[in-house]
């Protein structure tokens, strides 16, 4: 069985552009165009955060844990395990609005909506091909790839750092 996609940052790619950010609320509002969710009643709210940590600009996304504290935690069921796809998501008309996922989170990425306390959470985008924050990436620091993918492009670009560094000097 294939291991399923996730997303993953390289964050030496990172400039802050926050283009991530915008297109996830873009995204997640009803409109799903730009000027026209600025003025929508409910405002559309981001599922990512970049953060700076340091020198560092670090884009911030739910993981979807294996062992899923916020899955694991909610009392009605509106955090669960997707069993199609292996994604942590959200059921919102069973979400009672406790936040217990929220501070379950060890990530810090349970949000709630602008309007009420529904818990909101990254789902991959599932309606895209790959979901809205990797597409809007300049500079691609997030890539929406298996780990078996992510690993062997890692190994790759280290072998070629370290070939270029040898400079064809002899062992």
């Amino acid at each position: 069985m294939p291991t399923a996609k996730d997303i993953f940052i390289r964050l030496e790619r990172c400039v802050a552009c926050h283009s991530c950010e915008i297109a996830c609320a873009v995204e997640h509002s009803a409109s799903k165009h730009l000027f026209a969710a600025l003025f929508e009643p409910v405002r559309p709210r981001k599922r990512l955060h970049v953060e700076a940590a340091g020198d560092r600009n670090v884009p911030v996304v739910c993981r979807h844990c294996e062992d899923a504290p916020c899955a694991a935690i909610c009392p009605t069921g509106a955090t669960y395990r997707d069993a199609a796809s292996g994604k942590v998501l959200q059921r919102p008309e069973k979400c009672i609005g406790c936040l217990l996922c929220v501070q379950a989170c060890p990530f810090g990425m349970m949000g709630q909506r602008a309007e009420s306390r529904i818990a909101i959470k990254c789902d991959h985008c599932p309606e895209r091909t790959q979901p809205a924050c990797v597409a809007a990436c300049p500079t691609k620091a997030l890539l929406y790839t298996d780990t078996v993918d992510f690993n062997q492009a890692r190994r790759r670009a280290v072998a070629a750092s370290l070939a270029a560094g040898a400079g064809g000097e002899a062992a």
